[in-house]
């Protein structure tokens, strides 16, 4: 393995997407660091770097939630240190949509939506597009876990609503089809082979 850890990092953290998540890093031949799952993250951005040091193989999916907290959270902070530590190599986020207020959002460089196709519109905790108002020329992702990625250099940032969910579309039994496409997306742009099966 490369002296950097390749890793994915997905702003959700809870017992459903922890379930996808760990089922789409199997199916795809991924890695998944379980440990940071929960809601909000149960560990600190520097246990979680102590961990991917000790993953056999890479790309690592990489969650982090902020249980709805409007401000920086245990999952932002954690996110942030992970990024921004020399011995990581971020890949992607995939930005997940929520009903969190009071939040700036991030741009994203495309969405998934709930159908499963590649949109350049916003979309909202359903996976639903949403009417750009204000024709934005950018799609903007709004969650609880995202505003700290607008102070990061992240090269591919894939927005998707709520995993696991968005009125069963992305429900676990179907393979969870839009997480993957949103992963999958970020592998192509970054030419990294994974499963396809």
């Amino acid at each position: 393995m490369p002296d950097k850890v390749r890793v994915i990092l997905i702003t959700d953290g809870d017992s459903v997407a922890q379930k996808v998540i760990e089922r789409l890093a199997y199916d795809l031949n991924l890695r998944c660091l379980s440990a940071s799952a929960g809601n909000p993250t149960p560990i600190s951005g520097k246990k979680i770097v102590e961990l991917l040091k000790t993953v056999p193989k890479d790309p690592v999916l990489v969650m982090f939630d902020d249980k709805g907290e409007p401000e920086k959270g245990e999952g932002e902070l954690a996110l942030e240190y992970v990024a921004k530590h020399p011995d990581i190599e971020v890949l992607g986020a995939i930005a997940v949509a929520s009903n969190t207020i009071d939040i700036y959002g991030v741009a994203v460089d495309a969405c998934v939506s709930k159908e499963g196709s590649i949109v350049n519109t916003s979309i909202d905790k359903k996976g639903e597009e949403k009417n750009n108002v204000f024709l934005e020329s950018t799609p903007i992702i709004k969650g609880d876990t995202v505003d700290v990625i607008n102070e990061l250099d992240i090269p591919v940032i894939i927005g998707i609503g709520d995993i696991g969910k968005m009125r069963r579309k992305d429900d676990i039994c179907r393979g969870a089809p839009v997480t993957r496409k949103a992963i999958e997306e970020i592998l192509d742009r970054n030419g990294i082979a994974y499963n396809k099966n």
